[in-house]
This record gives C-alpha cells, sequence and structure tokens, in this order.
C-alpha cells in the first residue's frame, strides 16, 4: 500500500539520508527488480548496494556502457540519451523481468525495473549534462505495471559531483514512487531531497499507468515549477507534456506572455499578426519555427494560491485553438528569453502590448541588478532578440497611466487626439530613459505590429471574466468561437449560463 512502511525520523516526517531510503526498500521484501544503466556509471544500483541488503532488492544490475552491447541488448535508438532509448530499456528489463522470475516468485513479488541514460559533462566539457529516468513498477503482485519517466539536468561543473547527484535524485525518485504516490506533490517535493537547488533540474515529467489513472500530467509538471526543480514546463497542443529541449532545440521562437483568462480575439490577433512579421524577418526564413503562448507562476499564484482547475482551464483553452503552452517562473522577460537561449541560437521575437512594454521600462525591477535597467536590456536584446508591439487605444492607455504605469505624465497624454492609438512609435517612456528607449526603437529591437484587427482592440481578459460570472451573453463574441463553446460546455471560470441566450431559445 502507498505510503505503508515509511519510516519516520525522530519523530518528523521527510528526514531520511539518501542511505536510509535505499535501506528502506532494500529492506521491503516485496520490492525486487532491475537496475539498467547507461553512461554515467552505476550511480544509482550503488547507492543500493553501498546500503546495504542490496540482495533483497536487486535482481540484476547491468550497465550496458558500450553502444555496440547497448544496441545488441535493447535495439538502435536515433540518440541515446533520450525517450525513445529509455522506453526500449524498461521494455526489454522489465518483459526479462516477468520471463524468468514470475514463476518461481511472482505470487509475493512487486517487480520493478529502474533505468537510466544519463550523459555527464565530456573531458573537455562542451557537451550537455542530462539524462532519462523511468521507473515501472507492479503495486501488487501479478499487477499490471504503473510507470514515471522524468528527465534531469545536472548543473554541477565536475563530471564525478553530477554523478553523485544523478545517484541521489535516483533514489529519491524511487522511494518517492513507493511509498509516496497517494500524494504526489510530495513525491515531487522529495526528487531534491539531500540535493540543493543549484545541482539538479527536473524539466519533464510523466506519469501512466493504472496506479496512476487520474492524474493530469500537467498539473504533476507545474508542481515541478512550483517547488523549484525547474523554472519551465511545457504543454502540446493536445494537452501532451513536451520536454522542452526537444522543442525548442534550434528553432526560431516567438512568445506572447499572458494570463489568458479566458484567451480572448486580441490574444490571438497579437500572436498572429507577430508571427506573420516574425517569419519575414531575414534570420528567421527558412527556420524552424515554434509559437508560444507562456504563463508565469506569478500570474498563476496571483490569488495567493494555485486554484488546479483555473490552471487547467487555461491550458485546455489555448491547446483548443493550437496553441503550445509555457509555463515559467521567470517573472522578467530577460529572464525568459536567457532560458531560451539554452536550447538555441536562432531568433527571438516577444509579442507584448504597450502595457507590457511600459513595465519592461519600470526599473524597479532590477533593483536586484547590480547594473540595474542596463543590465537587464544587456541580456534581453543580445543574440538577436526583438519585441513586437500591439497597440493600445488612448482611453486604456491613459487608464493604465492614471493607476501608477510607469510612461509619461498623464498631462503629456492629452495630446493625443480620442481616435489615436497608443504603439511602439508614440508611446511615452519617462524622460530618464528616452534616449534609450529611441536608441532601441531606431535600431529595431521594438517594432509595432502591423495589421491588427482596430475593431477588438477595446477587449479585455478580465472583462470578459466578469461578464462570464454576470452571466452577461456579450462575452462570447470577445473569444474565438472553439473557446466560447468550451467554457459553456465544460463550465469554465464560473459559467452557469447566459440568460439573454437561453431566454432567446
Amino acid at each position: 500500500m502507498a505510503g505503508a512502511n515509511v519510516p519516520r525520523m525522530n519523530g518528523q516526517k521527510d528526514l531520511l539520508t539518501t542511505s536510509q531510503k535505499a535501506l528502506t526498500i532494500n529492506l521491503d521484501p516485496p520490492k525486487y527488480g532491475t537496475f539498467a544503466e547507461i553512461g554515467a556509471g552505476q550511480e544509482v544500483a550503488r547507492e543500493f548496494f553501498q546500503a546495504g541488503g542490496a540482495s533483497g532488492t536487486i535482481a540484476k544490475s547491468i550497465s550496458a556502457y558500450d553502444m555496440v552491447f547497448s544496441d545488441a541488448i535493447y535495439g538502435k535508438a536515433p540518440r541515446y540519451v533520450s525517450r525513445e532509448r529509455l522506453k526500449l530499456m524498461l521494455d526489454h528489463e522489465y518483459q526479462l523481468l516477468i520471463d524468468r522470475l514470475s514463476s518461481t516468485r511472482g505470487e509475493r513479488t512487486n517487480f520493478f525495473v529502474f533505468a537510466d541514460t544519463v550523459a555527464t559533462s565530456s573531458y573537455k566539457g562542451t557537451n550537455e549534462a542530462h539524462g532519462w529516468l523511468g521507473f515501472r513498477f507492479q503495486t501488487e503482485p501479478k499487477g499490471e505495471p504503473s510507470e514515471i519517466v522524468l528527465h534531469v539536468r545536472m548543473w554541477d561543473k565536475e563530471a564525478v559531483l553530477q554523478q553523485q547527484a544523478l545517484g541521489i535524485v535516483g533514489v529519491n525518485f524511487i522511494y518517492g514512487a513507493l511509498y509516496y504516490r497517494s500524494d504526489l506533490a510530495k513525491l515531487i517535493e522529495s526528487l531534491r531531497d539531500n540535493l540543493g537547488m543549484d545541482r539538479i533540474e527536473i524539466d519533464m515529467l510523466r506519469f501512466s499507468g493504472p496506479a496512476f489513472e487520474n492524474v493530469d500530467n500537467r498539473l504533476m509538471s507545474l508542481f515541478l515549477v512550483k517547488f523549484g526543480l525547474t523554472n519551465a514546463v511545457m504543454f502540446g497542443q493536445k494537452g501532451e507534456v513536451l520536454q522542452p529541449s526537444e522543442v525548442l532545440y534550434k528553432k526560431a521562437i516567438l512568445v506572447e506572455r499572458g494570463s489568458f483568462r479566458p484567451v480572448t480575439h486580441v490574444n490571438v490577433d497579437m500572436l498572429n499578426c507577430a508571427t506573420a512579421q516574425f517569419i519575414q524577418e531575414p534570420s528567421v526564413k527558412g527556420k524552424g519555427l515554434v509559437v508560444l503562448m507562456e504563463i508565469t507562476m506569478n500570474n498563476l499564484l496571483a490569488a495567493g494560491s494555485l486554484d488546479a482547475q483555473d490552471f487547467l482551464s487555461r491550458v485546455d483553452l489555448l491547446a483548443d485553438i493550437g496553441f503550445t503552452v509555457l509555463i515559467s517562473n521567470y517573472s522578467e522577460y530577460y529572464r525568459l528569453t536567457s532560458y531560451f537561449r539554452r536550447y538555441t541560437k536562432e531568433m527571438i521575437g516577444v509579442a507584448m502590448g504597450v502595457n507590457n512594454l511600459l513595465e519592461i521600462f519600470n526599473e524597479k525591477y532590477y533593483e536586484n541588478l547590480e547594473g540595474g535597467i542596463l543590465e537587464s536590456f544587456g541580456r534581453l536584446f543580445r543574440n538577436s532578440v526583438k519585441l513586437y508591439i500591439y497597440p493600445m487605444r488612448k482611453d486604456a492607455y491613459e487608464m493604465y497611466i492614471a493607476q501608477g504605469g510607469e510612461a509619461g505624465t498623464a498631462s503629456e497624454t492629452n495630446a493625443f487626439t480620442s481616435n489615436v492609438l497608443i504603439n511602439s512609435k508614440n508611446v511615452r517612456i519617462v524622460d530618464h530613459l528616452a534616449n534609450l528607449y529611441a536608441h532601441l526603437l531606431e535600431n529595431h529591437y521594438i517594432d509595432s505590429i502591423v495589421g491588427y484587427d482596430a475593431s477588438i482592440l477595446s477587449i479585455f481578459s478580465r472583462d470578459v471574466l466578469r461578464r462570464i460570472r454576470e452571466k452577461d451573453a456579450t462575452w462570447e463574441a470577445m473569444v474565438p468561437t472553439p473557446v466560447a463553446e468550451a467554457i459553456k460546455r465544460r463550465g469554465l471560470f464560473g459559467y452557469s449560463g447566459n440568460p439573454v441566450l437561453e431566454g432567446n431559445k
């Protein structure tokens, strides 16, 4: 049973060392299986051997380090450190366990296979230190197996320290899968036990099988960000969890940040128009392209706690209209673009409204940087980054300024006539930053979005949300048709029927 036989140290929870966790598993009679590790040595199995009592847990330990041996055992995969290779390992080793041991001890054993395929830093230190870890296991004798797969990055500078960190996270992984299944948030948080936050990153996690039938992997991935195990996770157009490096590798990237609560015509128009301009950039033509909608954790936690249903609603709606979604812990744009630079040297575009542009020029966000706003802009705009600015109605702009937005004074905005739209060319920047802004504008680091639909500029997500909750049917015209249909069908964002529509039936 999940959570059973979990030792407590000094009457408190979760104070087990790595060796104590391994020993606990070794002394748990029903748990028995195989450790198969490619690359980086036998780091996880070693922890179990050193803890003592490993004969009660380990049926076999194997390290097919040579590529020829690995291919002969598991078959060929496109890459040796890949999800495909990991699956081949889990399939092969699990079937061997069942074939060879099921008849002799299957009635009393919960079989498992732990596998990893990992590359630590090479001697020259030029490669990526990362790996795939998988754990396939029975929760009862003769039962169908469940599985957890994760992707790790190792940030220690020396290979020997990366190996040590891998051994620790591997034990945490197995221990959590065996004893924390009733509390998956705890399982995920425990992956960092006995590790500094700067040593290991886990940027992808997927649960499957009968033990996790009701698990939404998107929510589990969100816990990775919440608990600081990674700074970003990604979901595909079918709601699937994606591994960022596989999606972003060597691609040109265009991203729009928003609350998308719910996604509106403006959100879609902004990204579509920016995309049309982005693909015409000389450095983007002919290159692979990734277009993302991004939500920050700060936005998701704006109410003080994480509302899982609210989060899933936003991601579902964006997927319904064909967008890939990134959830990040990067409040500042320069940190977001630096994250993308891990994976690509191609051009990065950021689509945003005038209000977000003004926030970028708000110096209070850079007080923690020694170089202040200049340092942040140096990071943001280096290596081919461009901002695409969506226009804003004058009345909305003035309201933003009146509420404390960083721009020219409210009296200055009175120079605009009522039919003028505020864009990157006429937006007011505080005087002491005006020359900096002019430099960025003149050198095309910032550009205005063109081809937009002026008739929808009065739409704001917060207004749509208010109308939904007030049963004002006019909200439906403010969002894409698939979004309106999904909100009504699933009862999202407090929707409970539109009296006006129902009265016309």
